[in-house]
């Protein structure tokens, strides 16, 4: 799927990370929430409250989820799921395109 109809988007940039990595908020028409985003080169670790999917569209990533000792390397069109009240290491060395589809 390369675009989200009929939804709305929240105008309030979300910007983590003293901007490495940028992010807007979209409505699915069911009340559901997603983040489209870029992170930008650097390591950073990202809690979660809910379950997350995280969908790479574009760039390249290395993951470490909580729990795990060895970090795994994701490209556009592969994704990664990371479960509720817990922790991901991130590692970007050139911009990272994706999209955060909340469960």
């Amino acid at each position: 799927m390369s675009q989200f109809d009929q939804v709305s988007v929240v105008k309030q940039a979300n910007v983590y990370f003293d901007g490495k990595c940028v992010s807007h908020t979209v409505v699915m028409a069911d009340g559901s929430k997603k983040s489209v985003g870029v992170i930008f080169p650097s390591t950073l670790v990202f809690n979660t409250g809910a379950p997350e999917i995280m969908e790479i569209n574009g760039g390249t990533c290395k993951v470490k989820l909580a729990g795990e000792s060895d970090w795994k390397t994701y490209t556009a069109g592969q994704q990664f799921a990371v479960p509720g009240n817990s922790k991901f290491d991130i590692e970007t060395v050139e911009m990272l395109d994706y999209v955060c589809h909340f469960g």
